[in-house]
């Protein structure tokens, strides 16, 4: 077994740091504005083990730098838990969602299939799932934390007044855009709960992890995989898998790119562990890999800090977490979760221009060399056919809150469109056949 690429990739590491410790630790924080505001709202919600997440986001953080050597992020399933959040799912449910995605993306790896799911799956049926995903998001948001704020109660520090400051910096963010928001916003909320907890003698205290297993009930199997596991499949395979490798590839040329396949794996592999013990299902993200490099992270050394920082506070403060969490204020948590929906509408944007990648052509597999930027001309009516396609997976995902309905929603848009081409080749092959008979 050949080792020089590892060690290649751990030298880089230290380098790396060695020069620019300052910009790989306040890299290291980037993703969290999508990691923390999700994993919070779900172990409020009893839905997964914050210990668990923390120590097993931890651990994959430490072997993805290590391995990968670049600010590979671990992030949540946004559409597993979108769909969580708005139906409060149970332990059993969001597991059984995470283990589906993970054999499945097993499966798809191991056999090639994973290339190929992703050059067959119409990049607006992505779209739709993500934008859908972050609709989801901010519903939830809104109607389940924000909406039963008042003017000044629950709290001096949880009302409406706090909820409209929030939000009125996050629209300042989307000027300034190297300031940590989310950041920023969380230490502000934890320093409420802080006090709140104080004020109700209710601190925080050493509790070592107790580790347990989740056994998703038949129902629950059923109800993760068809409500939320589903839907997140073609957007994993796409957004924190293909995509992630190209970004990549286009961020930190001087880097070893990641090949599909390795990422696959290591999707596969955190969700086929972690779910078991109550762990928020987790992937790598296009989107977190973006934040940590415009905070400054270059190497896969800033994740490993992080990951550090994660196992320590699993480790040592485990579930005792959970009843300052139950503090924090929702109207910080709020903005916070929409925030991070917002960060997926905005995947919308690209879906007629060159920035989608069935758009794009490039010059080369992920070799990192220079690449060609080249998007077909779309008529009218194919935008018009793309964005329906995309608005349709969106409608249904948001109207009947389930995932699946959208993404087999969408295909049949997308398939629809596709048939009268298909009927005028069947008649086209049809009719040489009879001309050469007679």
């Amino acid at each position: 077994m050949n080792l020089q690429p590892y060690r290649d990739t751990l030298s880089y590491n230290l380098n790396t740091f060695r020069q620019h410790y300052v910009s790989e630790i306040a890299g290291s924080l980037g993703d969290l504005g999508t990691f923390l505001p999700i994993a919070i709202a779900l172990a409020v919600n009893d839905t997964i083990s914050l210990s668990s997440t923390l120590i097993f986001s931890g651990i994959f953080n430490i072997l993805t730098g290590l391995f990968f050597g670049i600010p590979l992020p671990v992030q949540p399933m946004k559409a597993i838990a979108a769909v969580a959040i708005a139906q409060h799912f149970s332990h059993g449910s969001i597991a059984a969602a995470g283990i589906f995605v993970g054999a499945c993306i097993l499966i798809f790896s191991i056999t090639g299939i994973l290339e190929w799911f992703a050059r067959v799956i119409p990049i607006p049926v992505i779209k739709g799932i993500q934008i859908g995903a972050g609709l989801s998001l901010i519903i939830a948001s809104c109607g389940q934390m924000l909406s039963r704020l008042g003017w000044l109660h629950p709290s001096w520090a949880d009302n409406r007044l706090w909820a409209i400051v929030a939000f009125v910096l996050l629209l300042g963010s989307n000027i300034y855009r190297r300031v940590p928001y989310a950041l920023a916003l969380f230490v502000v909320g934890l320093v409420f709960a802080i006090i709140r907890s104080a004020l109700a003698a209710d601190l925080p205290s050493l509790a070592f992890w107790r580790p347990f297993v989740v056994i998703p009930t038949p129902s629950e199997w059923l109800h993760g995989i068809t409500s939320a596991g589903v839907g997140q499949i073609p957007l994993t395979t796409l957004n924190s898998i293909v995509a992630v490798v190209h970004l990549a590839v286009d961020l930190l040329p001087e880097t070893r790119p990641p090949a599909i396949t390795s990422i696959g794996l290591s999707v596969a592999a955190m969700n086929l562990v972690g779910c078991w013990f109550g762990a928020m299902p987790v992937c790598h993200g296009s989107g977190g890999l973006a934040a940590q490099y415009r905070f400054g992270a270059r190497s896969g050394a800033s994740v490993v800090i992080l990951g550090g920082l994660k196992l320590v506070i699993g480790v040592f403060l485990g579930e005792s977490l959970v009843g300052l969490l139950k503090r924090f204020p929702s109207a910080l948590l709020g903005v916070m979760v929409i925030a991070a929906g917002l960060e997926l509408l905005s995947v919308g944007e690209s879906l007629n221009t060159t920035g989608a990648r069935d758009l794009s052509k490039l010059t080369h597999g992920m070799t990192g060399e220079l690449m060609e930027n080249i998007g077909p001309m779309l008529s009218e009516e194919d935008r018009k056919r793309r964005w329906t396609v995309m608005m349709v997976t969106v409608g249904l995902l948001v109207g009947f809150k389930n995932d699946a309905i959208g993404f087999v929603a969408g295909m049949l848009c997308h398939w629809a469109y596709q048939l009268p081409e298909v009927v005028q080749k069947l008649r086209a092959r049809w009719q040489e056949g009879r001309v050469q008979l007679s």
